[in-house]
């Protein structure tokens, strides 16, 4: 089904890494299957802003079981307040799987957001880090950075789909902007779970598009 992009729509491409990849230390399920079509879809430049995360851990960050003695990865313990998810090191700042994925053309992205880089806060979301020791979000600038330049609705892709890019579209609707979250540029961790997050997505507010139908 066609759909309609309008001049005042963002492209928010979220932490496409090969660590995240088959054969990287957090591997997404068919997490590489993505690449060819996110590539495509940034070649036919029908978004006048295009915005690329990228996981920026330093090394030993608190998100990392190899912190936490006694833990595993995928562990949930509490940090700060709220429960943390424990992975396994990953996208750490310099190394090869925290790069951009080399087989896209990311020269469309005009704003490539580094997000984690706080050794003690984890941050799933493009626009709001998770809780930090004094249990607040703390704001990335995107959405500044976003209305600055009149936009007032963002398209969301990449990894993961049941974590950093659901947050990335809850907190796009959570600071005032329309979101829509593109279902086939979009990979889980683990397989299943798909009605369950389809269901909370509409419930947000959150559209599902399929890029093939993305139109200017």
């Amino acid at each position: 089904m066609p759909h309609t992009i309008h001049e005042h729509a963002a492209l928010i491409v979220v932490d496409v890494q090969p660590d995240f990849m088959p054969g990287g230390t957090l591997a997404c399920h068919e997490g590489d299957a993505l690449v060819p079509g996110i590539d495509q879809l940034l070649r036919r430049r029908l978004f006048r802003h295009v915005v690329a995360t990228q996981d920026w851990h330093p090394r030993g960050h608190a998100s990392f079981a190899s912190v936490h003695a006694g833990t595993a990865p995928f562990q949930q313990i509490e940090l700060h307040g709220h429960p943390q998810t424990l992975w396994p090191d990953h996208c750490v700042q310099g190394t090869p799987g925290a790069a951009l994925h080399p087989a896209i053309d990311w020269t469309a992205a005009d704003l490539i957001l580094r997000k984690g880089s706080d050794p003690q806060v984890d941050s799933y979301s493009a626009f709001r880090e998770n809780h930090d020791p004094q249990g607040t979000r703390p704001v990335t600038g995107l959405a500044g950075w976003l209305r600055e330049r009149g936009v007032d609705e963002v398209y969301v892709c990449g990894l993961a789909r049941d974590v950093c890019v659901l947050w990335t579209a809850q907190d796009a609707v959570a600071s005032g902007f329309r979101a829509q979250l593109l279902w086939d540029l979009t990979r889980p961790v683990a397989p299943g779970g798909d009605e369950a997050l389809r269901a909370s997505l509409s419930e947000a507010g959150i559209g599902i598009v399929e890029s093939a139908g993305l139109q200017a």
